[in-house]
């Protein structure tokens, strides 16, 4: 039975549940949600996740939200993306959801996708620091190892790469995190890797388009 995985390629969110399920072998596809003419807040959205939030995962009678737990679902089925320390590797799920994707998410929507007369100055300044910070953190985690957990890619590192591959600015750049540019490189170069514009239906340029 193919899953599927109602996604946007704009959000790091969902790449991250949709790399999981890519480099996890999993039979899905994605179903294209509409965010930013209100594809999730629509009736039949919330019916799936009443949080008005992609991605959401549907398997049959099954259906997942939130990026983390359908990554866990993905890793749990196929056995795959589990090797270390579990509660290492929880660890860094629950980081990048507070410190990580939480923080770098919000600053390149406010950064890239809001009207410029609508991007409040004060909190980005605010936020970028925040978001910078962390990263220094990750940086300094990765310095001398590979991967974030144990001695193989893991969920750790497809939940904390979520964001960093995006072109949109906000701040990151990949020059100034030599570890960290080097591990996305080691991911980049995994079999079945894909850019987020290449994986997920929606990039930017469509919307310019129309």
């Amino acid at each position: 039975m193919t899953a599927h995985l109602y996604c946007f390629g704009e959000s790091g969110n969902a790449y991250k549940a949709a790399l999981t399920l890519e480099l996890a072998g999993y039979d899905w596809a994605p179903v294209w949600v509409d965010f930013f003419n209100g594809g999730v807040r629509t009736a039949e959205f919330l019916a799936l996740n009443e949080m008005g939030e992609a991605p959401v995962f549907t398997e049959g009678e099954l259906t997942l939200t939130q990026s983390c737990v359908i990554q866990l679902h993905v890793a749990e089925k196929t056995g795959r993306l589990l090797d270390g320390d579990r509660d290492e590797i929880l660890r860094w799920l629950f980081w990048d959801a507070q410190k990580g994707s939480g923080q770098q998410g919000a600053l390149r929507f406010m950064m890239n996708f809001l009207p410029e007369d609508r991007r409040p100055a004060a909190v980005i300044d605010w936020l970028k620091a925040r978001a910078m910070t962390a990263l220094a953190t990750l940086e300094r985690h990765l310095a001398g190892r590979d991967w974030i957990v144990g001695d193989r890619m893991t969920l750790a590192d497809l939940a904390c790469c979520g964001y960093l591959y995006y072109p949109e600015p906000f701040g990151f750049s990949r020059e100034a995190f030599p570890s960290i540019d080097r591990w996305l490189g080691s991911i980049a170069a995994l079999p079945g890797w894909k850019h987020p514009y290449d994986l997920m239906p929606g990039r930017p340029s469509d919307r310019a388009a129309t």
